[in-house]
């Protein structure tokens, strides 16, 4: 019987190394600062559009009745509250000031969107909805007004 054996090449293992060392390195990036970029992504995203329905809101009214067409509101009543959402909402996550209230605000509105006005655009209301689930359920992390107050009245982030 013959054992045949292997040498490692290497530059396999040279590889390997570099890759552990690249790993090592982005999970000492502060999870504060992707929370933050994530905060400010959707929340940009929503009050661009509040502020486009705020400079037209007969526009928007008309968006509400044409193409929204959401079942149980009126438009006019439909298009003041999305408006009203989609320019205090996003406020609040991006400076983490009851951050978990304006994220399960915008979650709730991006499962009507969702479902109800454009079910075909899932893909970016999946990233949208996942950022949200995360600051609904984990909180806006340390870079967030709700962190410094929780320390100031708690003694604990």
């Amino acid at each position: 019987m013959t054992t045949t054996t292997y040498s490692r090449d290497p530059h396999a293992s040279d590889f390997v190394a570099r890759l552990a060392a690249w790993r090592a390195a982005a999970g000492r990036f502060p999870l504060s600062v992707l929370e933050l970029g994530m905060r400010i992504a959707v929340g940009a995203t929503f009050f661009k559009s509040g502020m486009n329905k705020a400079q037209s809101f007969d526009t928007a009214i008309e968006l509400f009745r044409e193409e929204y067409r959401l079942p149980l509101l009126p438009p006019e009543i439909a298009a003041y509250l999305g408006t009203a959402v989609e320019l205090a909402a996003p406020v609040l996550l991006v400076f983490g000031l009851f951050a978990r209230f304006g994220a399960a605000a915008l979650l709730a509105m991006t499962l009507t969107i969702q479902f109800l006005v454009y079910p075909g655009n899932w893909p970016e209301h999946l990233m949208w909805g996942s950022i949200l689930a995360y600051v609904v359920s984990r909180g806006p992390g340390a870079l967030s007004i709700d962190r410094i107050v929780a320390f100031n009245l708690f003694g604990r982030a």
